[in-house]
């Protein structure tokens, strides 16, 4: 075959440090857009992004030269660089370390994005704890609880 021809689509959850709320509703409608800049700046694309004060979805589409650290690493270095840039007010925001990257079938697109864009309705009845735990168990990945919140 003369060209490469590649599906990629994962479903990334990252929080912010300890898990603490510091993306208000007035940062999310302008960090929501950028996040989707760099997805595109870096060739790939952002096909959903939410979230809600202490924690991000993005489903992403990665080109075949992208790996998923590296996606994760342009997007929460970037997203963190711009905010302390922009927003003075944000010095104390940090991404945690860890992110969790869950690959799913081109069936399951609508069914993804529609579970990001209603983030804040979800989290009015689960925390992220349980919800991310649920993802780790729906996708047979194997866990230690007392490692996830370092």
């Amino acid at each position: 075959m003369s060209h490469t021809f590649n599906s990629q689509l994962i479903h990334c959850v990252f929080s912010t440090k300890e898990r603490r709320a510091l993306i208000p509703l007035e940062l999310q409608v302008r960090l929501w857009p950028y996040l989707g800049g760099i997805a595109r700046e870096n060739k790939m694309v952002a096909l959903s992004v939410g979230g809600v004060e202490d924690h991000v979805h993005i489903l992403l589409s990665l080109p075949t030269t992208l790996s998923i650290s590296k996606a994760m690493q342009l997007i929460k270095g970037g997203s963190s660089k711009w905010i302390h840039d922009t927003f003075p007010e944000y010095k104390l925001f940090s991404w945690q370390e860890g992110y969790g990257a869950f690959s799913i079938g081109i069936a399951d697109v609508d069914r993804t994005v529609n579970y990001i864009e209603k983030q804040a309705e979800h989290h009015a009845k689960r925390d992220f704890k349980t919800e991310f735990i649920s993802f780790l168990k729906k996708h047979n990945i194997q866990y230690d609880e007392q490692y996830i919140w370092d």
